[in-house]
C-alpha cells in the first residue's frame, strides 16, 4: 500500500498527562480513511514498526490502532509485538463465534484490546456481553450523544476493570462533563480551543513575558531590557536555570542578566520567552502538556516545511515562520480572541495575515499543519502538488518533527 499517511493524536489522563497516542492514518490512493481493507491495519502497523519506528512515533507510550474483522481473524495479528499497541475494534465488527474466540486467544496471550468510538447504552452491553471481561479500554464517542443512563452505564463498565476514554471531546464543557462522569482518559482538541471569558484574570507572569518580548521585537536598548528582566525575578531565575541546563556553553562565567541577554541574542531570547508562555510554570492550566506538545510540533513543522519549499530560506523568514507557529495557540493560553492578542504584540503584517487569514506562504504552511492534525491528508497531498513536492514529503517531515520534539522533551536521551 503506497502513500499511507500517519499522524498521532494524544490521549491524556485526568492529570492532563499524555498516556497514549491514537495512530491516525489515511490511504492517499483512496483519499479517505482506510476502512474495510484486508491489509489496512497491517499496513499501518508495518509503517509504525518498520518505517517510522516506535521510539520516534510513540516514545514510551502505546499506540491505539483501529482494526477490522479481517485483520482480527488473520493470523498475522500474532506477529505484532504486543508491547507497543492497543488493538481498537471498530464498532461494526460483528460479535460472532470466530471473533469472540479470537479475542479470547489474544487476551490469553496478553494483547491489549479496546472498543473504538462506541456509544454506551443497553444495546452495547448486550452486544459485547461475551467479551467485556477481555477488554482494557472503551472509547466513548462524545459526538454520538450520551444515553440518559450514561453515569450508571459508565460505573457498570468500570466494574469490569475497563478504562474509559472519552473521544471526540472538542470543547471544555464536554471535557468537564466527562470528568464528572468518571471518565479515565480524554481525546480531542478541547485543550487547544480557547475558552473565551469576559473579565478573565490572567497570570501576571504571562503579561511580563509579553512585555519583555515586545521590548526585544521593538529593538529596545539592552539597558531597558535588562531593567525589565530585573523587575521579573521569577522569569530571570528560570532563564538562568535554562542557561545552566547545558543548553548553552559560554566560555566566561555569567555575572549579570545583561551578559546573558547579550550572549544569547535577541531572537533566541524572544523564542525562549514565547515558549515560556506555554510552560506549566507560568500557569495552573492543567492541559499544558498536550498543548506544549502541539506547539512544539507546529514549530518544527513550520520550519521544516518552509525549508522544503524554500531550500535557501533566510534566517529572517525562518524567524517569522517560528512566530506564526508559536503564536497559533496563544489564544488558548490567554483565553482571548487571537485578534485582540495580536493587537498587543509588535509583529509583522505577514505574520498577522498568516495567523488570521492563512495568507502568504506562512499561512498556507499553517493550514497544512492543521490538515495534518485533523487527518485531512487529502489537503496535505494537494499542498505537495501545489508546491511541486514529491508525494510523501510532508509525511517524512512529520516524522522528523516528532523526532525533534521527542529530543526536546527528553534532552538527556538525545
Amino acid at each position: 500500500m503506497n502513500n499511507v499517511y500517519l499522524a498521532r493524536q494524544p490521549i491524556i489522563d485526568v492529570n492532563a498527562t499524555i498516556c497514549a497516542y491514537e495512530i491516525l492514518y489515511r490511504d492517499m490512493n483512496k483519499e479517505s480513511v482506510i476502512t474495510g481493507d484486508r491489509y489496512a491495519s497491517a499496513a499501518v502497523i508495518s509503517n509504525v514498526l518498520n518505517k517510522f519506528g516506535t521510539k520516534a512515533l510513540l516514545e514510551d507510550k502505546r499506540g491505539f490502532v483501529k482494526i477490522d474483522e479481517k485483520f482480527l481473524l488473520n493470523d498475522i495479528i500474532f506477529s505484532v509485538p504486543k508491547e507497543f499497541f492497543v488493538f481498537d475494534l471498530l464498532e461494526y465488527v460483528e460479535m460472532n463465534d470466530k471473533v469472540i474466540d479470537r479475542i479470547k486467544k489474544l487476551y490469553k496471550q496478553e494483547y491489549i484490546l479496546g472498543l473504538n468510538d462506541t456509544k454506551l447504552d443497553a444495546a452495547t452491553f448486550e452486544k459485547y456481553a461475551d467479551i467485556l471481561k477481555y477488554l482494557s479500554f472503551f472509547k466513548l464517542d462524545f459526538d454520538k450523544g450520551l444515553d440518559a443512563d450514561i453515569a450508571k452505564n459508565i460505573k457498570k463498565l468500570k466494574s469490569y476493570g475497563i478504562q474509559i476514554i472519552a473521544s471526540k471531546v472538542e470543547d471544555h464543557d464536554s471535557y468537564e462533563h466527562a470528568k464528572e462522569l468518571g471518565v479515565d482518559c480524554f481525546q480531542g482538541y478541547f485543550f487547544a480551543k480557547p475558552k473565551i471569558l469576559e473579565n478573565a484574570k490572567y497570570e501576571a507572569a504571562q503579561f511580563d513575558v509579553l512585555k519583555l518580548y515586545n521590548l526585544l521585537m521593538q529593538d529596545a536598548s539592552i539597558e531597558e531590557i535588562t531593567t525589565a528582566f530585573e523587575k521579573s525575578p521569577e522569569i530571570t531565575l528560570q532563564l538562568l536555570q535554562f542557561i545552566n541546563s547545558g543548553a548553552f556553553h559560554f566560555r566566561n562565567r555569567i555575572s549579570s542578566i545583561q551578559q546573558v541577554i547579550t550572549l544569547m541574542g535577541r531572537m533566541t531570547l524572544a523564542k525562549w520567552l514565547m515558549l515560556m508562555i506555554y510552560s506549566k510554570s507560568l500557569s495552573k492550566n492543567k492541559n499544558h502538556e498536550p498543548l506544549m506538545l502541539m506547539v512544539q510540533n507546529r514549530i518544527e513543522l513550520m520550519e521544516l516545511i518552509l525549508k522544503a519549499i524554500e531550500p535557501n530560506v533566510k534566517s529572517e523568514r525562518l524567524g517569522e515562520a517560528y512566530l506564526v507557529a508559536v503564536l497559533s495557540l496563544i489564544d488558548t493560553i490567554f483565553s482571548m480572541r487571537l485578534e485582540d492578542i495580536l493587537e498587543r504584540i509588535n509583529i509583522s503584517e505577514s505574520v498577522k495575515d498568516a495567523l488570521l487569514d492563512h495568507k502568504n506562504v506562512f499561512g498556507e504552511i499553517l493550514r497544512v499543519i492543521l490538515y495534518i492534525e485533523n487527518s485531512n491528508f487529502k489537503g496535505v497531498a494537494q499542498f505537495e502538488r501545489d508546491y511541486s513536492l514529491a508525494p510523501g514529503t510532508i509525511q517524512d517531515l512529520v516524522v522528523g518533527a516528532i523526532e525533534n520534539v521527542n529530543k526536546f522533551n527528553h534532552p538527556q536521551e538525545a
